[in-house]
């Protein structure tokens, strides 16, 4: 895996956190694979009509610890820290991204809120 493509992946991944982008169901879209599936924190399963229909939490969040495994050539997970500001907690995630139609897409995100 390159540099380069851990830090794209990581830019798409803060973009994903962002207030900004969150509060547009356009702009998160863009992110979101038509079969996005999401386990939050609270043990709830979304998919990506949730995410843009019934909105999704806005919060000042930040990225730490951010890791890359490529798992095949259009595939790859993401591990990372996450602390919310807004909410006051830490949370561990985890996103599986893949390259469709020649871009990267959120296919898989799970948190899990860290003690």
């Amino acid at each position: 895996m390159t540099e380069n493509l851990k830090a794209e992946l990581r830019k798409l991944e803060e973009a994903h956190v962002n207030i900004e982008v969150r509060a547009y169901a356009e702009r998160l879209g863009q992110i979101l694979a038509d079969d996005f599936r999401e386990i939050g924190s609270s043990g709830t399963m979304f998919d990506k009509e949730d995410c843009l229909v019934d909105g999704v939490v806005l919060s000042e969040m930040s990225i730490h610890n951010y890791e890359v495994e490529q798992l095949a050539p259009d595939v790859v997970l993401a591990t990372y820290y996450i602390k919310d500001e807004t909410r006051g907690r830490n949370t561990l995630r985890s996103s599986i991204w893949k390259r469709i139609n020649d871009r990267w897409q959120l296919y898989f995100h799970q948190g899990t809120v860290s003690k």
